[in-house]
């Protein structure tokens, strides 16, 4: 019961940096972790990072470890993705999502963004 809108999107060159946002509704964000994912042209689902109801915990795959940062603002209802030293396997779109557990698994989340496009050049 919670909606989930991506913006921040678009096309760096690699080395660069993007900040993702996502704007969650009311005020139940609180209640939920929030994931990041991405998802590239014929390929699954991938986690990106994950962090807790509170923003006490986060956890990172190893591909974007360093490199990118999961944060949350509760009073904002807003979580956000720092993405730097961009790289050309970063491409893809990029979705936020939601759920009560902790988690990485794509399937587990029970609520998700429309996701934004989020293109590294070269």
């Amino acid at each position: 019961q919670v909606q989930l809108v991506e913006s921040g999107g678009g096309l760096v060159q690699a080395g660069g940096s993007l900040r993702l946002s996502c704007a969650a509704s009311g005020r139940t964000f609180s209640t939920y972790s929030m994931g990041w994912f991405r998802q590239a042209p014929g390929k699954e689902r991938e986690f990106v990072a994950v962090i807790s109801r509170s923003g006490s915990s986060t956890y990172y795959a190893d591909s974007v470890k360093g490199r990118f940062t999961i944060s949350r603002d509760n009073a904002k209802n807003t979580g956000y993705l720092q993405m730097n030293s961009l790289k050309p396997e970063d491409t893809a779109v990029y979705y936020c999502a939601a759920d009560t557990s902790f988690t990485v698994v794509a399937r587990t989340y029970a609520y998700w963004g429309q996701g934004t496009q989020v293109t590294v050049s070269a």
